[in-house]
C-alpha cells in the first residue's frame, strides 16, 4: 500500500504560523482535502486537486481522505490551527474505526498553532497557569453538558479559552455563558476577545468579566477568561505562575 495520509494542522491563519513540517507535507500531497475556507488557504499546484466541501460532514470528508489514500494517494487533511484540537484528526480516528484495512496506512498527525495559543500571545500570557479549553458549540454535543462544565471549571478558578462562541443560528448560546460565568465568577475577572488573530484584521478587547456583552464575540474570536488571579501589566494581560 503506497498511499498516505497526513491530519495537518494550518495555523490561526499566518502563513507564518504555519510549521516547516506542514508546508512540506503540503507540497508533496497528490490531494488536499477540508473545509472550504481551510483549502482556499493552500495555494494551487499543478497535478495536486483541491477537495472542498462544507461545514457539519466532518466524517464523509474523512472517509473520503481515506479512500483515497487507499488507492495510492499521497492526500493531506487540512484543518485550522491544530488538527487535533476540535478538528480533523478526531474524525478521521473515528472513520478508521472498524476498518481494518485501512489501519495499516501510513498515517500521521502534524501539529499545528492553536487559535487559543495564538490569542494567549497576542494577549500576553493569560493562560500562565492552570486552564482549560471549551468548545461552546451544541452541534455536537447539548448545552446541559456545556453549563456542567463551564460552572465547574469557573469553580475550579480555571482560566478558560472557548471557541465557537457565538454564530448566527445560535446568538443566545454566549448570552448563557456569560450568564453562567457571571453567576460562578467574579465581575472584576478579565476576559479577553481575541479576533482573526495573527491577520491584518486582528483585534483584542479586554474588559472586566461584568462588562462583557454577547455582541463582542463572532466566530472569528477566541474568547480567554482569566482565574481570580488574572492581571494586567500595561497593555498586557497576564496570570502569574503561583497560586498563593
Amino acid at each position: 500500500m503506497t498511499g498516505s495520509l497526513v491530519i495537518a494542522g494550518l495555523g490561526p491563519g499566518a502563513d507564518a504560523l504555519v510549521t516547516p513540517e506542514v508546508s512540506v507535507a503540503l507540497a508533496a500531497a497528490t490531494d488536499i482535502v477540508g473545509y472550504i475556507p481551510y483549502v482556499a488557504r493552500i495555494p494551487p499546484r499543478e497535478g495536486q486537486k483541491l477537495h472542498a466541501t462544507d461545514n457539519r460532514v466532518e466524517l464523509d470528508r474523512a472517509k473520503h481522505a481515506l479512500e483515497m489514500a487507499m488507492s495510492g494517494q499521497r492526500v493531506v487533511v487540512v484543518s485550522s490551527g491544530d488538527p487535533g484540537v476540535f478538528a480533523m484528526a478526531s474524525a478521521v480516528f473515528e472513520a478508521l474505526e472498524g476498518w481494518t484495512d485501512a489501519q495499516s496506512l501510513d498515517i500521521r498527525v502534524l501539529p499545528g498553532i492553536t487559535a487559543m495559543l495564538a490569542a494567549a500571545a497576542a494577549i500576553g500570557a493569560p493562560l500562565g497557569h492552570d486552564f482549560c479549553t471549551i468548545n461552546l458549540s451544541d452541534n455536537l454535543k447539548p448545552w446541559p453538558v456545556i453549563e456542567r462544565r463551564l460552572r465547574l471549571a469557573a469553580q475550579a478558578d480555571f482560566a478558560m479559552a472557548f471557541y465557537n462562541p457565538r454564530s448566527i443560528s445560535r446568538p443566545a448560546g454566549f448570552v448563557r455563558t456569560l450568564d453562567v460565568l457571571r453567576q460562578e465568577c467574579r465581575g472584576a475577572q478579565l476576559i479577553s476577545f481575541a479576533r482573526d488573530v495573527s491577520t491584518p484584521e486582528q483585534h483584542i478587547l479586554t474588559v472586566p468579566l461584568a462588562e462583557a456583552r454577547a455582541e463582542m464575540a463572532d466566530m472569528r474570536t477566541v474568547v480567554i477568561l482569566g482565574n481570580t488571579a488574572t492581571r494586567r501589566v500595561g497593555r498586557f494581560v497576564y496570570t502569574p505562575r503561583s497560586v498563593a
